[in-house]
């Protein structure tokens, strides 16, 4: 079968389809109320992402003509067409699960409400309120009579408003506001009323108050609507050579938020006039660029929803394992020196990262601390160890990509921060976007200098760890540590590319090795050996490595992959994929994890990555997959992936229908991989402890399969 024949679902109508999983897990009556409703809102702020991400690229490739067609591989204008089609169904379903989440929330007597059904007291409460914190935000622009029609910011929601005269004796005033949740919190809890909890939002609580705002006009009538604009993300690097990059990143970062319009959402029952009049002043006529909806927008705020109501209604706290290699340990450095460690998160605690940073910090033995830097939580720990260990004396050398998309601003400030405490900072490398997970510690031990590394398949953000399921190894292995150290020599001088043997190194080696071990694979099928391929990514797009895959099932290569969101590879299709098979797990943690397998004839070859199969991962992006070669912790990778293949919960089905079937296992029980790999994980380190195993299992399983987790999806899902 020829590499060129290759037969792929749009990568945006798959993204639409993972999102749709999202929405699942908000219509999943299973799972608590509360963590539906905040469900909708990860599946809001994904969806605002795509627009000014992927929907604004389209747009511009539309008006290339034949170089955008080509570019994009299809109609650009088609395109557009079907994803405004199915994000109006996604818009439907949605309104329908808030619906239903409403009634449910109803049952357990609190109540979202709004302005008209404010009680007396209650009015009194929230006038007080709006007038000691919200009135002093509103900025009100009377944008009938004003000459130049004010800029609607990206991400923000505003109140168009109507004022008018019940006798129509005067003519119609239109006003905008922008809703100042930035600042103040989107929800207002209302003092309980027989045990019954009532919540208004922000929208409402200036509702209720327009008159107040407006009280000069002479008006009897006023009214108001949501709107809320969505811009196009893309940077546009200023290519002025007198500018340094950070400047040159951060007058793109400020432009930005002057994107061209790709959508406008707006309250359906909005007067015709006045959207009319407001689309003419935003120059936005397209159909394809509104989204009728319902009275409220921005439901990312919904991921912070009050925990109001019964501790049932959410996720239960629960603690983060500490990994039983090194608990208790007086130095990590020994313990990482005496065998590798493998930490999987959220199940293990990412306090271990810290916690070897703070020891290397003051370790006398320690010289220098490097590292990259490519999403950071804020007020970050991690930071702030590298400035302790600054302090201390340690050279500490940060490669800090710029272009991490929509953090630039937060790492431009750390990148600042660690230059002023005295820290050597990289700005990454020309043409290259740094997103390999590398900490390398040296340290001088008995004359000579040791090694120590960290590479990982996540961020070093203490904030998304909760939350993301990632993998990250902590070693001393002399081959690996060599390699890594001869990275960073790239990194700081770009000739110095280096060899790899060992590590897999994009854009230097990784689609060549990975082919090649697809390619063994192959041979071994064809010779009669057992030939098997497992893969866990986030996004499978590349078509070179996705028309190998189906040359390898066409070899009879058994293929099993987990990927989470977009999946442009068909399975099970005979003659072409009929050996594939493609499951996305969607649920509490967000799965981000790159696991590779390579059977290679019974000698497996195991391999965590921080890229994914894309384009720009393979070729465009410093990527690291590194070998796990210790068989105790080849075997917790291949127990791992084995519990997530055995989950008939939360996994569904990846076909060419895009249809989001839940995955039916006939094993006898019900298995939610997350739960059995917190409880496994928690048996292996009270093992180690020498504690009672099973007791702890059947206790904590109770309590996950009763509550849940802490954790939910986080809402920067597009950003990997």
């Amino acid at each position: 079968m020829g590499r060129k024949q290759v037969e792929l679902v749009d990568r945006d109508l798959s993204w639409l389809s993972f999102n749709a999983r999202v929405l699942q897990e908000a219509e999943d009556i299973s799972v608590p109320l509360l963590e539906r409703l905040r469900f909708l809102g990860i599946f809001s702020s994904n969806s605002d992402e795509f627009f000014r991400v992927r929907v604004a690229t389209i747009r511009r490739m539309s008006k290339w003509g034949k170089k955008g067609k080509d570019l994009l591989g299809t109609d650009p204008e088609e395109l557009l067409e079907k994803i405004q089609k199915t994000v109006l169904l996604h818009q439907k379903k949605f309104e329908k699960i808030y619906a239903e989440i409403l009634l449910e929330l109803e049952k357990e007597n609190i109540s979202i409400i709004n302005e008209k059904q404010l009680t007396k007291e209650q009015g009194v409460f929230v006038r007080n309120y709006f007038h000691e914190h919200v009135y002093q935000f509103l900025v009100p622009i009377m944008i009938d009579s004003s000459p130049k029609f004010p800029y609607l910011k990206d991400k923000s929601i505003y109140l168009a408003i109507v004022l008018s005269r019940l006798d129509k004796s005067k003519k119609d005033k239109y006003s905008l506001i922008e809703i100042p949740s930035d600042v103040v919190s989107r929800f207002l809890v209302l003092p309980s009323v027989n045990e019954k909890r009532h919540i208004i939002l922000l929208d409402d609580v200036i509702r209720f108050c327009l008159n107040d705002i407006f009280s000069i006009f002479d008006y009897d009538a006023i009214e108001a609507y949501t709107i809320k604009l969505t811009r196009d993300a893309e940077l546009d690097i200023d290519s002025d050579v007198s500018k340094s990059y950070v400047e040159k990143i951060s007058k793109s970062v400020k432009q930005r938020k002057k994107g061209d319009p790709v959508r406008l959402a707006y309250d359906e029952n909005i007067p015709v006039d006045l959207l009319a009049f407001i689309l003419r002043k935003i120059k936005l006529f397209n159909e394809e660029h509104l989204i009728p909806g319902g009275r409220y927008h921005n439901f990312k705020d919904f991921i912070s929803f009050p925990n109001v109501g019964r501790k049932e209604l959410r996720y239960a706290k629960i603690k983060s394992i500490d990994h039983p290699d090194l608990k208790g340990q007086r130095s990590l450095f020994k313990a990482i020196k005496n065998t590798d460690v493998l930490l999987a998160y959220p199940y293990h605690s990412f306090h271990h990262i810290i916690d070897l940073l703070r020891e290397a910090s003051i370790d006398p033995k320690v010289t220098s601390i490097r590292l990259t830097l490519y999403r950071a939580a804020n007020n970050s720990s991690f930071v702030n160890t590298l400035i302790n260990a600054i302090k201390n004396g340690k050279q500490v050398t940060a490669v800090v990509e710029l272009q991490a998309r929509f953090d630039e601003e937060t790492n431009i400030f750390y990148a600042n921060k660690l230059q002023e405490e005295g820290a050597e900072v990289i700005f990454g490398v020309p043409g290259l976007k740094v997103h390999s997970k590398l900490i390398l510690i040296s340290r001088k031990e008995g004359g000579k200098t040791v090694n120590y590394a960290h590479v990982g398949t996540g961020n070093f953000n203490e904030q998304t760890a909760k939350v993301y399921s990632d993998h990250a190894l902590l070693t001393s292995n002399k081959q690996i540590t060599a390699e890594i150290e001869r990275l960073f020599s790239f990194y700081k001088d770009n000739y110095k590319t280096g060899h790899y043997k060992h590590l897999i190194v994009s854009p230097f080696n990784t689609r060549k090795k990975f082919c090649s071990m697809i390619e063994e694979e192959m041979e071994n099928a064809k010779a009669g050996r057992e030939a098997k391929i497992t893969l866990k990514m986030n996004s499978l797009v590349d078509r070179e490595m996705i028309s190998l895959l189906y040359e390898a099932s066409c070899a009879g290569v058994k293929i099993k992959m987990i990927v989470r969101g977009i999946c442009s590879l068909i399975p099970g299709v005979k003659g072409m994929s009929e050996n594939i098979e493609v499951i996305s797990i969607v649920d509490k943690f967000l799965e981000h994890s790159r696991i590779f397998i390579f059977h290679n004839g019974g000698k497996e070859k195991f391999y965590i990555a921080s890229g994914d199969w894309m384009y720009r991962n393979l070729d465009h992006r410093s990527e690291v997959a590194v070998p796990i070669v210790d068989h105790r912790l080849q075997e917790e990778l291949r127990q791992y992936i084995a519990i997530q293949f055995q989950d008939n919960c939360k996994a569904r089905v990846v076909n060419k229908a895009q249809d989001n079937h839940y995955v039916v296992r006939e094993n006898g029980k019900k298995v939610r991989a997350q739960v059995e790999l917190f409880t496994w994980l928690q048996s292996k380190a009270k093992k180690k402890e020498g504690e009672p195993a099973q007791t702890a299992v059947i206790v904590k399983t109770q309590l996950l399969a009763s509550s849940g987790n802490e954790f939910v999806v986080d809402p920067g899902l597009l950003k990997e």
